[in-house]
């Protein structure tokens, strides 16, 4: 399949990606600090960065792009028509940091979880923030910020 757009303009919109503070991560964070919980974001001491990590509950959370993760079974974790064998180095690259940086976490005793970009759509968001507010209440004692039923 042929790109719709010059290899210049395309390289443009690629640059344009933002690697933090992207919509999903926002709505999330927005999510959960309404619900009282407070976190830090990108720890730059942790491995991978992770996008909100909870000190208090000893847990860190990423938000994946469904395209650049590869979220599997999902319709936007598409490959490019283009430079297949490019994109599928570049896919496999991104698993494997994914997968030390999840495990390097795991072994310094954090909890990790991972909440993918389609699990925040509209239709899903409560339920997405529920199941997060179960997740960081699971392990702490006098967590008082119980899911807000829907």
């Amino acid at each position: 399949m042929v790109d719709i757009v010059d290899a210049e303009t395309r390289s443009h919109m690629m640059r344009n990606i933002r690697g933090k503070d992207t919509k999903p991560e926002l709505l999330l964070r927005h999510a959960l600090h309404a619900r009282g919980f407070r976190y830090r974001l990108h720890h730059k001491q942790l491995p991978g960065r992770p996008d909100l990590v909870f000190p208090k509950y000893g847990a860190a959370v990423f938000v994946h792009g469904c395209f650049w993760h590869r979220h599997q079974g999902c319709p936007k974790a598409t490959t490019p028509g283009t430079r297949e064998e490019f994109w599928q180095e570049k896919f496999a690259k991104n698993i494997a940091r994914d997968r030390r940086n999840l495990n390097q976490l795991q072994e310094a005793g954090w909890r990790v979880l991972v909440v993918w970009e389609c699990e925040l759509s509209r239709s899903s968001i409560d339920q997405t923030v529920n199941r997060v507010s179960r997740w960081l209440c699971s392990s702490y004692v006098t967590c008082d910020r119980a899911p807000q039923k829907s």
